[in-house]
């Protein structure tokens, strides 16, 4: 599960004319999309576990060894994007909890309704999320 597919089952939030920003409503539907999203990925998770379980098998064939070792590879490699994953949402949980969700970790900004809505987990506005790319490539060369 990517990160901006953390909402692919929940309608965009409509925000009215005026409207304060992350408000009661808006917390509990960023807090909602992110709960989906946290207990698909651990039944995910658990699923994995028993079919590894279930279908550890012993082959006789070393191409059918290979094969079974690369699918738990890849498996494993997916997995583990999900668990970094749970801790973003987990930290996003806990930011809306303290009342600071919705808002940059640079600058203090608001990040936006939309931005948000394509990445719930989401903590930098995308001025200083552009500035950090610019800065890694930068960096990378």
């Amino acid at each position: 599960m990517s990160d901006e597919s953390l909402n692919r089952n929940f309608a965009p939030y409509a925000a009215d004319d005026g409207e304060d920003y992350m408000n009661e409503a808006q917390l509990a539907h960023f807090r909602s999309i992110l709960e989906a999203a946290r207990k698909t990925m651990m039944e995910d998770i658990d699923r994995t576990v028993h079919a590894m379980q279930d279908e550890a098998t012993v082959f006789a064939d070393p191409n059918d060894r290979a094969s079974q070792e690369s699918d738990i590879a890849l498996e494993l490699r997916n997995r583990d994007r999900e668990r970094r994953l749970i801790k973003k949402v987990d930290e996003a949980l806990t930011r809306i909890h303290e009342g600071e969700y919705g808002y940059c970790d640079n600058c203090g900004v608001e990040i936006g309704l939309r931005r948000l809505e394509a990445r719930p987990t989401a903590t930098l506005c995308i001025d200083c999320k552009t500035l950090d790319e610019i800065r890694e490539r930068q960096m990378g060369k």
